[in-house]
Order: C-alpha cells, then sequence, then structure tokens
C-alpha cells in the first residue's frame, strides 16, 4: 500500500517521500537531464522495486535518496525530514560486494560502523549475530577470498544491517551472481529485510526479482526519468502472508505481471 503523505485520521506517515525531484548534469556531451519531476512516497515498511530501461535514472535516484547526490530541484524527505547528505537511517547495498580482502569476514561486517563512529563492542556483537544468522558463524575470521559470490553478498548484506538502518537501498545486489544463487540469495535477502522490519527500495533490471520480491514496482520511463506507473503486487495465498521469492515465481499471478511490466518496458524484440 502507498502511503499518502497527508490524508486523513489513522493514515501512515510516509518513510521516504519524494516531491518534483529533477536532475541535470554535465556530461560530455553538455547538460543530461537525468530525471524529471519524480514524486513517489514509501511507506514504513515497505518493499518496493524500481525497474526500467538502462540509463533511466534508476540508480540516480537511489543516490538522491542516500544523500550522495543532491536534486537540482524538487524535495526527498526521510521521516518527514529533508535529506542534506549521507544519513545514518539509509543503508546502502551494492552490485559488488566491495569487501577489503584483507580484513577479516568480522573485521568487513563491521566497517560501516567504524566509518560511523560507532560503539564497537556492540557494532561487533551485532556482526557476529547477523552473520550466524545467515550461516556465516563458523567464516567469521576468513578472508573474502575464500568464500563463494553469494556467501560474500551475505557479509555485504550483514555490513549494510550492522549499523541498524531504516531503509535499505538495493541497487542491482544480484546481478553479478548465478541465476541459482541470485534466486536462493534473494529469497534470503527478502526473508531476512521483512524479518527485520526495513523499509526496502530495490532498483533491478531483472523483470521477475522485481515481482517475487516487492510489493511495489515503480516503473520509470526512459531518460530523463519520470514515474511511468505504479504497480502493487499481491499474491493470493491460503494464510494470506506474502510467498517468497521462489514461490511467488510459481505463482498463477506472476506470469500475469510479468507480461503488463514487459509490455509496458517495450523490450520487445522485433521479428
Amino acid at each position: 500500500m502507498q502511503a499518502s503523505a497527508t490524508g486523513g485520521a489513522g493514515a501512515i506517515s510516509p518513510k521516504v517521500e519524494i516531491s518534483d525531484v529533477s536532475l541535470r548534469y554535465f556530461g560530455r556531451e553538455g547538460e543530461i537531464e537525468a530525471l524529471r519531476g519524480v514524486s513517489l512516497t514509501i511507506a514504513p515498511g515497505e518493499f518496493v522495486a524500481i525497474i526500467g530501461q538502462s540509463g533511466c535514472g534508476k540508480s540516480t535516484l537511489l543516490s538522491l535518496i542516500s544523500g550522495i547526490l543532491k536534486p537540482t530541484s524538487g524535495t526527498i524527505l526521510l521521516d518527514g525530514r529533508p535529506v542534506t547528505g549521507p544519513n545514518r537511517k539509509v543503508g546502502y547495498m551494492l552490485q559488488q560486494d566491495y569487501l577489503f580482502e584483507w580484513r577479516t569476514i568480522l573485521e568487513n561486517a563491521v566497517l560501516g560502523a567504524e566509518i560511523q563512529g560507532a560503539n564497537m563492542t556492540k557494532a561487533r556483537e551485532r556482526a557476529r549475530m547477523l552473520l550466524t544468522r545467515y550461516g556465516l558463524g563458523q567464516f567469521l575470521h576468513y578472508l573474502p577470498r575464500q568464500l563463494s559470490g553469494g556467501m560474500r553478498q551475505r557479509v555485504a548484506l550483514a555490513r549494510t544491517l550492522c549499523t541498524d538502518p531504516d531503509i535499505v537501498l538495493l541497487d542491482e545486489p544480484f546481478a553479478a551472481l548465478d541465476s541459482q544463487t541470485r534466486i536462493a540469495l534473494a529469497d534470503e535477502v527478502a526473508e531476512i529485510l521483512r524479518r527485520e522490519g526495513k523499509t526496502a527500495i530495490l532498483v533491478t533490471h531483472d523483470i521477475g526479482e522485481a515481482i517475487s520480491m516487492a510489493e511495489r514496482i515503480i516503473v520509470l520511463s526512459r531518460r530523463p526519468g519520470q514515474v511511468k506507473s505504479n504497480h502493487p503486487i499481491r499474491f493470493a495465498t491460503p494464510d494470506s502472508r506474502r510467498p517468497t521469492p521462489f514461490t511467488a515465481r510459481n505463482a498463477p499471478e506472476f506470469n500475469k505481471y510479468f507480461n503488463t511490466l514487459w509490455q509496458e518496458l517495450e523490450v520487445h524484440v522485433e521479428g
């Protein structure tokens, strides 16, 4: 459900509120308009995916939410407060794990807390708990090169969550993995983020991944990126609980959503 920024009694205040955001920058070809008039709200605990053609500004939008970039115009609010720079409430998980090869798994997992100047005793306790929960308890003192790609991404997730952010940004976090590992890890990550009550925003080129993981999908137009459409994703289940990403791929609703989004993205192959 999309939260209302105003609404009447009982309305939920948005966790993220993006209002008429545009971004222009200068490149080799002159001024480039990356985003134009983007407006959307995301409710606390909601899992939203953003999809669109390459170059439409999906990752740029995450950088704006995180405070790494500033919009040319418009506003971005987190919990009703303007984003003015990087925020401890926001965790960012990228396509590459960016683990330091000379640091152990545990040392990598506490890196964000270390940079933030957090209490390192508490950070190490939380990192140990997260890594153990993700099946890496016996690898705490291993180096990254000793782990598989999927295990490395679990470490990257533990590092992201070690600082206990409210909002987790996921920028193509599984793109470098093989198909089987990608689906398995998507299952794990979705379960972890929902269990911990995080607000999650996923950027992906994979339509199936977006459908299986997210409660809502935002489609951006070609550059300059604008909100083209907004698709709530719902599955009929006996106990009203959302299916896991793997199970969702076999649900009857999956193909309907996939075909709708495929056509909307205009990715037809010319015959």
